[in-house]
């Protein structure tokens, strides 16, 4: 893929399981951190750490943590869920029931003293042929300044993941979020596993590796851009937005979009290759091709 937005497009988790055979290439694995190491974060804070978790022990050892999903969770979860994929079109938000386990969507099982309550574990559920674990924490004595709660120092780490998740998707890696490494139980589990200081907050934790048969093909869906986008005032529907002509989803809305990307002076240059290995990806500067010059020069 060499067009920026292809790649966001196709981005996606890899909830399947992984070829436990085929260890993350050290050259995917440092170009998923490099791209890491130029997320963008506050006031350029960098207040994160990333833990690689690649021993078949440890990862067994985490397996077997206990983590079963709250109920006020799963009823939340279920309010997002289609049953059919022509409900899913309709609603163009949230996910098909069938991507999870049968319990996950079934209220009968949520129950106490439900015989299906063990198949509503978190960490065993997703960590099966898991060949690496990349933990993401950062140090809660620290905040954005001026940001209560911290929200500029969480939209950091969600750039990190997302710097991540597009140079996996990019390269043929399988990725997946597991939120459930916040949870305190799971977090306290991983903290005396691993040796994490207190100072430390587990935020969540990314499952990676070569899918053994990818989930790329399920049905997804976005909202139309004019039902999300405003103009001047709430509820205006911007001009810009014909429905005649920009069909979300289509070829034609890409490549519209891609002309408007490109007209803004500017255009990212994908290699068309794999990318260059660790030690040279991180010394090289990034090649921009300046449209008005018609020509390459360092970013």
């Amino acid at each position: 893929m060499s067009n920026v937005l292809e790649i966001i497009q196709a981005r996606h988790s890899e909830r399947g399981p992984f070829d436990p055979a085929r260890p993350v290439a050290r050259e995917d694995l440092g170009a998923i951190l490099e791209a890491a190491r130029w997320a963008p974060t506050p006031l350029n804070m960098q207040n994160f750490e990333i833990l690689l978790v690649d021993d078949k022990e440890l990862l067994e050892s985490i397996e077997r943590f206990r983590s079963d999903a709250s109920e006020a969770f799963l009823r939340e979860s279920y309010a997002q869920l289609s049953f059919s994929e022509e409900e899913l079109l309709a609603k163009k938000t949230g996910l098909l029931a069938s991507m999870f386990p049968p319990a996950w969507t079934d209220p009968e099982a949520w129950h106490p003293d439900s015989d299906s309550r063990s198949q509503l574990a978190f960490v065993s559920t997703w960590m099966p042929q898991t060949p690496m674990l990349l933990l993401i924490l950062h140090d809660a004595g620290k905040r954005a300044p001026g940001s209560e709660g911290d929200a500029l120092g969480n939209i950091g780490l969600g750039c990190v993941v997302e710097n991540m998740w597009l140079m996996s998707e990019f390269l043929g890696v399988g990725f997946q979020v597991l939120s459930a490494f916040s949870d305190p139980r799971v977090e306290r589990q991983m903290r005396g596993l691993l040796g994490v200081p207190d100072r430390m907050k587990i935020d969540l934790a990314c499952r990676l590796g070569y899918p053994i048969e990818s989930t790329h093909n399920s049905v997804r869906v976005r909202r139309r851009v004019e039902a999300f986008c405003h103009h001047n005032s709430f509820g205006s529907k911007p001009p810009m937005f014909d429905e005649d002509e920009f069909l979300p989803g289509s070829e034609h809305e890409l490549n519209r979009a891609t002309r408007r990307v490109s007209s803004l002076g500017a255009e990212l240059k994908m290699p068309q290759s794999k990318p260059k290995p660790y030690a040279e990806l991180r010394n090289s500067p990034v090649q921009v091709h300046d449209v008005a010059a018609g020509e390459e020069k360092p970013a």
